[in-house]
């Protein structure tokens, strides 16, 4: 994680010198994208309405972020203290799509799941902060909307260009 943050200051600090903006299509956040994918974990687009709309999502910040916001129907099963027990209701055939700020979190998790049998585990490209750049909504409560994402810190916030930054 130590290296992502260097990274991710290396790509700020290009960004602000180079004079591009800092948002979800921006160079530097692919390019941070790029570095943080395992390139043979599949990952589905904010553009892909029906996979996600037929997938489980799961919510794999910390239970402080997911209160803050999440996608609309999400569960929350955080990362930190994950433990399979919160998704033995889930069937192993079943999509599933892993979301967390920006993919890496997110990443780990969908693996332990891929590893436990899980067979169609997706990464949301750019996590909730690619998702509301793209104008996509976020819930609080499953049924209130709002324009408020928990950025995790203040150094990560730089990648959310739309709504309003919590941390």
């Amino acid at each position: 994680m130590k290296v992502l943050y260097i990274l991710t200051f290396w790509l700020i600090t290009i960004s602000a010198l180079s004079g591009q903006e800092t948002y979800g299509q921006s160079l530097p956040y692919k390019a941070l994208l790029n570095s943080t994918y395992d390139k043979n974990f599949a990952l589905v687009y904010p553009d892909q309405k029906e996979l996600i709309n037929g997938a489980v999502l799961l919510d794999t910040r910390e239970k402080n972020e997911f209160n803050v916001s999440h996608l609309k129907g999400a569960q929350w099963v955080g990362y930190d203290n994950f433990d399979m027990s919160r998704v033995k209701g889930i069937p192993k055939e079943q999509a599933i799509i892993v979301y967390c700020s920006i993919g890496a979190r997110s990443q780990e998790i969908g693996k332990k799941l891929k590893q436990s049998g899980y067979s169609e585990v997706y990464n949301l490209y750019g996590g909730i902060f690619h998702w509301v750049n793209e104008n996509n909504p976020v819930f609080q409560l499953d049924s209130i909307p709002t324009n408020k994402v928990h950025t995790y810190n203040k150094m990560w916030g730089v990648w959310l260009n739309k709504g309003e930054k919590v941390h």
